[in-house]
């Protein structure tokens, strides 16, 4: 293919056709595609709670309690950066006390859930206070071996990761910021950027599934810790890394957060798909709406990322006429961050007709199907493995 064949390919793609993506940002991402090894290199997982018009039963059956949110603080949260206002806790099911989540976690798991995120509101330190808690986690995990719990664990030191670990924890998850005015003036800490490379450290060294976040434009809509986090990733390899691009519907007024520039945002991830060989990389549900998602999606599968939830319009065929091997597995969470938990997991995922899935896109869109496009499909499993 030509450098500028990529280009091409994508304003060929109807939904992408008045999107404007940058010409050389592409060519440079199909320059580094010759590139990328190892397993996966070529396949893309796509994650989505439903599909609006193509259903079977096994999809319409997978309810949206499958993989709930859980808060050991209900909507409290000291910290009160400025992009969340600790909003993100309120619509999840509360657990104030150790008895509490034990009541929660027989009931959900009664309703057909696979499992839960557990998280919860920092003190003024970014520590959720897990510690009464631990011996009612192990309770579950003991009485309900499949059942999979994925941790918000925040800042820990060695000790913290251990007692989670030896709690059952199924999956560890924690933002990685890598600047300290970010640190200082969106979170509000007294904490170093050090801190969140040791609590990733100490994380990676159990044996749970470490699964790092990196909120791209966390600095009210401007990258700036962003590599060095990636840094802090590429040091420690933890089992797949999640990409997020800020969405501060919540920001005071007079701290008001710039939409990050879809082009800055693609070049990330080209750094981050180079910086981090054959590590998983997917895309979590966050990201701001409108066209800057569409460019970002676009940005996504041409940079190489292996997942995406909740996909645009137009971005799974778009990784099909590209040539790479897609699958999509009905990610089932009742909040968006569980998304990505699902979407590392695989828990529950059934296989689709991909060649179904497409032509149904295209049919919503007015279209007449995706031709001959060449699309695989493979059994649904975990896009980050198992440590």
């Amino acid at each position: 293919m030509s450098m500028s064949d990529w280009y091409e390919i994508a304003r060929r793609v109807e939904s992408l056709e008045d999107v404007p993506l940058e010409r050389g940002l592409i060519a440079d991402l199909q320059a580094a595609h010759a590139a990328q090894t190892g397993p996966g290199a070529g396949a893309i997982h796509f994650y989505t709670p439903t599909f609006k018009s193509f259903q079977t039963s096994e999809i319409s059956g997978c309810g949206k309690n499958a993989w709930p949110a859980v808060s050991i603080t209900a909507g409290d949260c000291k910290l009160q950066c400025d992009h969340c206002k600790a909003k993100i806790l309120e619509p999840m099911i509360p657990a104030r006390t150790p008895e509490d989540l034990w009541r929660v976690a027989n009931e959900v798991i009664a309703e057909g859930a696979r499992g839960m995120l557990l998280t919860g509101g920092s003190n003024h330190r970014n520590e959720v206070e897990y510690g009464p808690y631990y011996s009612t986690i192990r309770r579950i995990k003991d009485e309900f071996p499949d059942f999979r719990i994925a941790l918000h664990t925040a800042l820990v030191d060695d000790d913290i990761a251990r007692c989670m670990e030896q709690s059952g924890i199924d999956a560890a998850m924690m933002d990685v910021i890598g600047a300290q005015e970010t640190v200082t003036q969106v979170y509000h800490l007294r904490r170093r950027v050090e801190d969140f490379e040791r609590s990733l450290e100490a994380l990676v060294a159990t044996r749970m599934k470490v699964v790092p976040h990196i909120v791209v434009g966390l600095h009210y809509g401007r990258l700036l810790g962003e590599w060095e986090a990636l840094a802090m990733v590429r040091r420690h390899r933890p089992a797949a890394l999640v990409l997020v691009v800020v969405m501060p519907f919540y920001a005071p007024a007079k701290r008001p957060f710039a939409t990050p520039d879809a082009g800055a945002v693609g070049r990330f991830f080209f750094d981050a798909r180079t910086a981090l060989p054959g590590l998983p990389l997917l895309l979590g549900c966050a990201r701001p709406p409108g066209t800057t998602k569409v460019q970002i999606d676009a940005y996504a599968v041409l940079a190489g990322l292996n997942g995406i939830a909740h996909p645009s319009d137009g971005t799974v065929e778009l990784a099909a006429r590209l040539g790479r091997r897609v699958r999509v597995t009905p990610a089932c969470c009742s909040i968006v961050v569980g998304d990505e938990v699902m979407a590392l997991d695989g828990a529950g995922g059934v296989e689709v007709d991909l060649e179904t899935i497409l032509a149904d896109e295209r049919a919503r869109r007015g279209g007449t199907g995706l031709g001959r496009i060449p699309v695989v499909s493979e059994p649904a499993t975990a896009a980050g493995g198992g440590r």
